[in-house]
């Protein structure tokens, strides 16, 4: 049981890459009929409302730092999400993936920085493994741009999050969190469309991703994120959060019927391999040293 118990964060935050992985088949076409900014902006304001329904008793509980503390973590998350989003316009998909994903050692670099935390060998190791793999899978070139510049800075406010949150989540509700955090995402994406006005979506096209984004990718991850990283390092989440062009691509590969790729073999394995040195291969003190008080 208690193996299984200690299993139970990093599957679930399997599970989050793998409905991250769902989204670029769920997605794809859908943005030509809305803009991204608007797609963002209703995505995580109807987010914030089911949630803030769902958690009303628990958040009149919170104090004022714990509010203070998820809406912080939502506005990082949301500005994130806005500097893919406009990076992704001038760069090449496959290039973006692969910037975006480098949050896999950016996030142990900012924990030294930060509060100073070491680094084993083996989180070492694994991280530029995922990376590496993550290179292969994505890859096919790469011209630096000015969206590729962007992109790379919307990776170092993903790891931000992803150490932040691994820092705060302790101790905390995490339905309550998810909440404050969905507050913060949709008040930022909703300031990034207001020059242009929030276009409210029109058409079914959009509307059926759109409510799975709302739901699965936005409500049901980020719940299971913030459970897990409470209850690991914020190095070994990120390690395990590059699976998700993994998942990406088996999804293509299985509803999209692309064909199954030498690249997509390798850097998949890269990857897989990556995490599962991480998860057996890590000693206690790195799986748990992050979280301790």
């Amino acid at each position: 049981m208690h193996r299984l118990a200690a299993a139970a964060p990093a599957a679930a935050l399997l599970v989050v890459t793998a409905v991250w992985g769902s989204t670029f088949i769920v997605l794809k076409d859908t943005l030509n009929y809305v803009a991204a900014t608007d797609f963002l902006a209703v995505r995580f304001t109807l987010a914030a409302l089911i949630m803030v329904c769902a958690t009303a008793p628990r958040l009149r509980q919170l104090s004022g730092g714990q509010w203070g503390r998820g809406v912080l973590l939502g506005a990082v998350y949301g500005l994130a999400q806005i500097l893919q989003t406009v990076g992704l316009k001038t760069t090449d998909a496959a290039v973006s993936g692969f910037i975006t994903g480098m949050y896999v050692v950016l996030t142990p670099l900012l924990l030294f920085l930060i509060a100073r935390t070491p680094m084993s060998r083996t989180a070492l190791t694994a991280s530029v493994m995922a990376l590496v793999g993550l290179g292969v899978l994505s890859l096919r070139g790469f011209a630096f741009s000015g969206g590729a510049a962007i992109t790379f800075g919307g990776s170092l406010v993903y790891a931000l999050h992803i150490v932040l949150l691994g820092a705060l989540s302790r101790d905390q509700d995490a339905a309550a969190l998810t909440a404050t955090q969905m507050i913060g995402i949709a008040g930022i994406c909703s300031l990034s469309a207001l020059p242009g006005g929030v276009a409210i979506p029109s058409t079914a096209r959009v509307w059926g991703p759109l409510l799975y984004m709302v739901l699965a990718s936005g409500i049901a991850t980020m719940f299971l994120q913030t459970w897990a990283q409470a209850r690991m390092s914020s190095t070994r989440a990120a390690v395990i959060m590059t699976c998700e062009p993994v998942f990406a691509a088996l999804f293509a590969t299985i509803i999209g019927h692309e064909p199954v790729t030498p690249r997509l073999v390798l850097g998949g394995s890269l990857i897989v391999g990556a995490m599962l040195m991480a998860e057996l291969g890590a000693r206690p003190s790195w799986r748990y040293c992050e979280a301790d008080p």
